[in-house]
């Protein structure tokens, strides 16, 4: 409620806000890369720093967002198989565009805390049905009772930190490139519910879910996907040498060209009805400077000449005021957009945890070192200045 209340403010506050130009509170043109421009980018705006100072319902009257966008403030998602490359690939993107590279969301970001400690290492102490599970134990277990929640983390994680990118985006102006997103996490699921690692049960939570979380976002602008047959996914994965991934039971034939389907023929398909998509073989990898030339040659401008346009419509707000509100939105209701991963299902049992151990497990995850208190106000990790800290940074906290 506190947030509606919030949210109503701004608009009421930017009511009478004048319709801003296409060029501005729309798309501009083209992204352009450091190499074209001949230097990097003069910046004529200071970033508003979000993750140190809250962007309130004041701020929003006095602190506008159009001001900082540019040609390169977009969204970009690197998809493609396992072992495809897109991390390396991703970095040189964003390096040449001058964006923020944010790597593929991982199980790290649950288990180790603000503080490095890495709460795997409660396992011994914890029941059998509330240690932990990530990807090195799907890889060697995947029939384990534990893989459906695994997953709903994963695109919990995933779309955390979409929320971040969008922030970041609209707080600074500065683009971002994601390796992966939340949108593309539904074809894993799909691919371990075709091999029985998922009961029906526990998808059919995963897409309520899911369609109580997309439609909060933007989409992006661009997805990039990284094509690779699985004969060379495969030897990919031999050449990584990862002994979890060479010896796992999943990653068999059939199971890679399920995935690889799934990527092509409902996400890649459903993505493009709003952002522009370039696909390449990447087989034998592939030159980043000659995405960038293509990337380069795309007309975002274009989108903004018919309303009903499907494309970018979510980026097409029409004045100031609404611009402000999706970043109000995305840097200062973060915990509002995570309560809609609270589903009250009771008829998954893979997914519940009997009281006792739920008890017990919480008694020990939070008498962890750092756990007990909120960041920053742990006094045994030597946190210090307790008295005089009146305020909580969100954009730092553990969800």
């Amino acid at each position: 409620m506190t947030a509606v209340f919030r949210v109503g403010l701004i608009r009421l506050c930017s009511r009478n806000a004048p319709a801003l130009p296409a060029g501005l509170s729309q798309q501009q043109r083209s992204i352009s890369g450091k190499t074209m421009r001949g230097g990097p980018r003069v910046i004529q705006h200071k970033p508003f720093p979000y993750k140190e100072k809250e962007y309130n319902v004041i701020q929003t009257m006095l602190d506008k967002t159009t001001k900082r966008l540019n040609e390169n403030s977009k969204i970009i998602c690197v998809e493609g198989p396992i072992a495809a490359g897109k991390s390396k690939f991703a970095k040189e993107l964003a390096d040449e565009l001058e964006m923020l590279y944010v790597p593929e969301a991982n199980m790290d970001m649950l288990y180790i805390n603000a503080y490095g400690y890495d709460m795997r290492q409660l396992d011994p102490e914890m029941p059998e049905n509330c240690r932990s599970f990530d990807t090195v134990n799907f890889c060697k277990e995947p029939n384990h009772r534990l893989t459906a929640s695994y997953q709903i983390q994963m695109y919990k994680l995933r779309f955390e930190q979409y929320v971040d990118a969008l922030a970041h985006l609209l707080s600074t102006g500065q683009g971002v490139v994601l390796d992966r997103s939340c949108y593309s996490d539904f074809v894993f699921l799909e691919t371990m519910f075709r091999h029985g690692y998922v009961s029906r049960g526990a998808r059919s939570v995963y897409y309520e879910i899911r369609g109580n979380t997309l439609p909060l976002l933007l989409r992006p602008h661009l997805v990039i996907y990284l094509d690779m047959p699985v004969d060379a996914v495969k030897q990919r994965i031999k050449a990584r040498n990862n002994d979890y991934e060479v010896k796992s039971p999943v990653f068999t034939d059939a199971y890679l060209r399920d995935m690889e389907n799934t990527y092509k023929q409902q996400y890649l398909k459903d993505i493009a009805t709003h952002a522009e998509l370039l696909i390449y073989d990447w087989t034998a990898g592939g030159e980043t400077e000659v995405v960038v030339e293509d990337i380069e040659r795309i007309d975002f401008e274009v989108f903004n000449e018919d309303p009903m346009e499907k494309k970018m419509k979510d980026w097409r707000f029409p004045n100031e005021g609404e611009w402000c509100e999706a970043r109000f939105n995305y840097t200062c209701c973060k915990p509002d957009l995570m309560n809609y991963f609270n589903v009250p299902r009771f008829d998954v049992p893979e997914l519940l945890r009997d009281p006792e151990s739920g008890k017990k497990w919480r008694d020990i995850w939070f008498n962890a070192p750092g756990m007990k208190y909120r960041p920053g106000y742990n006094e045994d990790m030597g946190d210090t200045g307790l008295l005089t800290k009146a305020k909580i940074n969100i954009a730092d906290n553990k969800i």
